[in-house]
């Protein structure tokens, strides 16, 4: 037994397959497949549904499905099984970043997500890019390398970012002069035994003919359309036995000294000896209170998630080929083979929480505005652009959900993010009569984009334009002002909405922040979303 196991009693199989039958009435969609592995063994393989419903193919354990995200770790592995210390190609992270200004990054900045670059799934956007334009190899690189600036020191936070696994994928082709699906077969499908494992960058089409959907049962379901291309960030289609073999590979070798999947697993730091939650494509968060080492993955028409318990040596692995929750459909298959409660109540009994923690506000370090509000049960709910998180109080007198949390510290509320390594105030936006004087056009060096801020009947809109083309208007929402900064500067926060992009989880709210001179005058912007903070937009 390892060190780190834990005994379990025999898993109730009576309640694993129940939750298992109540799986595609509770995330209703085309097709979907889930296992569940433990010590090795098969507990459940299973699918349903369609693989094309129009031509009425059915979805199998041998279909193919975008994982999506779930590549990051992939990509990662190769990574570590060719280069047994990654630092010896941190050189090669500048031939990338030719424009890059201020300090070097290192390889694992990118496998751990801590390079402070921002991700050009939101930077597209704010490029002009359509929600279903092409997006390739050359539109890529033109992105990447046109970046100067990062937002935030690297090694210092952690932010999801699709292109630091690019930029791996494309390092590790460059230094083996090999192609980046042989590098994939070579060190981790022939390994695990993952026989049908491809890589497949063009999402136009999925091998085996798979087709994923959107829509819901009540609007109906449509074909996804994705025209972008995916390498070591999002690039892999795998079958639901191609997902088992790497599970029962991760339990097979738990115990080998350097083996691969331990060492993708093993605990990672910031640069101030912080413990982050991310690493090596795999995030670490707590699962039912147990350690766990997990990764959702998700574009348009398709959801994945697995998660692996290594004390309880226990995987669920979920595929959709649509856009249900499969994280929620692998908890629920979680708690049946836990014997763990359907749900709890905890919180029931504190205390409420003061009430002066809604409204708008301004965050102290990234610039991004932010909403805090009470649902219908009275719980609060923040949303930082790109959705809510529901944060429950704490004995402590804080509130928190499974990413932020908030307190009040000497009349101060202070944001936190453990995971991100993000301590950060939130001033509150006071309410204001909207400001004049905000249309025109202002430019960004770094993307060489323009944002086209107009007033049409007396409401104000607003569109990026570049390179990749020229997006939509959409109506600007005023959160507020943040008053004088002590120079004679004002600043008033604004937010664009951006609800559908390239990649499925769009940027969602941009937050405008228009700062004024003395008398009023809008000198420049500075444009933010949570995946790409603080850009400069100047005047024209």
């Amino acid at each position: 037994m390892s060190h780190a196991e834990r005994p379990t009693p025999p898993l109730p199989l009576a309640r694993l397959e129940a939750a298992l039958a109540a799986l595609p009435g509770r995330y209703p969609g085309p097709g979907g497949a889930v296992a569940v592995v433990h010590r090795g063994e098969v507990l459940l393989r299973h699918a349903w549904g369609w693989a094309d419903a129009e031509r009425r193919i059915p979805f199998t354990p041998r279909t193919h499905a975008l994982i999506c995200s779930i590549t990051k770790q992939f990509t990662c592995s190769v990574l570590l099984d060719r280069f047994p210390d990654p630092t010896v190609l941190d050189d090669r992270v500048r031939d990338h970043l030719p424009r890059l200004e201020g300090e070097r990054l290192g390889i694992l900045d990118l496998a751990n997500n801590q390079s402070g670059l921002r991700d050009y799934w939101a930077t597209a956007m704010l490029c002009g890019s359509p929600a279903e334009a092409p997006f390739g190899p050359a539109e890529a690189k033109r992105l990447i390398g046109r970046t100067r600036s990062l937002h935030f020191a690297p090694g210092t936070r952690s932010s999801y970012c699709n292109q630091n696994f690019r930029i791996l994928s494309d390092i590790l082709e460059g230094e083996t002069g090999q192609p980046f699906d042989a590098l994939l077969r070579q060190h981790v499908f022939d390994r695990a035994g993952m026989e049908d494992a491809v890589l497949n960058p063009d999402t136009s089409a999925v091998a085996g003919g798979t087709v994923g959907y959107e829509g819901s049962v009540e609007a109906g379901f449509r074909p996804a359309v994705n025209r972008i291309h995916w390498t070591g960030d999002a690039g892999l289609a795998a079958t639901l036995d191609d997902m088992i073999a790497w599970e029962r590979f991760i339990d097979a070798t738990r115990d080998e000294d350097g083996g691969l999947y331990r060492r993708l697993g093993t605990p990672n730091r910031f640069r101030d000896g912080t413990p982050a939650g991310y690493g090596f494509g795999l995030g670490r968060p707590t699962v039912l209170g147990r350690a766990a080492t997990a990764h959702a993955g998700g574009l348009r028409g398709w959801r994945s998630f697995r998660c692996n318990l290594p004390a309880e040596r226990l995987s669920v692995v979920v595929l959709f080929n649509h856009m249900a929750d499969p994280r929620a459909a692998a908890l629920d298959l979680l708690r049946a083979a836990l014997d763990e409660p359907a749900s709890g109540d905890a919180g029931a009994d504190l205390p409420a929480l003061p009430s002066h923690w809604q409204g708008a506000f301004e965050d102290g370090e990234m610039g991004l505005g932010i909403r805090l509000s009470r649902d219908a049960q009275d719980r609060l709910r923040i949303d930082l652009g790109s959705g809510f998180e529901t944060l429950a109080p704490q004995p402590d007198g804080s509130a928190a959900g499974a990413s932020n949390r908030l307190r009040e510290e000497d009349g101060v509320l202070w944001l936190e993010r453990p995971n991100d390594n993000l301590r950060s105030t939130l001033l509150p936006l006071p309410e204001a009569p909207v400001p004049q004087g905000l249309a025109g056009r202002y430019h960004c060096a770094e993307l060489d984009a323009t944002l086209h801020i107009e007033e049409a009947g007396g409401v104000l809109y607003a569109a990026p334009s570049g390179e990749l083309g020229g997006g939509m208007m959409q109506p600007l929402i005023p959160l507020g002002g943040a008053g004088g900064r002590g120079d004679g500067e004002r600043t008033d926060i604004w937010r664009m909405p951006c609800p559908r992009a390239l990649d499925f989880a769009p940027p969602g709210d941009w937050t405008i922040a228009a700062r004024r001179d003395g008398t009023g005058a809008v000198r420049d912007l500075r444009v933010g979303c949570w995946l790409a903070r603080g850009l400069d937009y100047r005047r024209v």
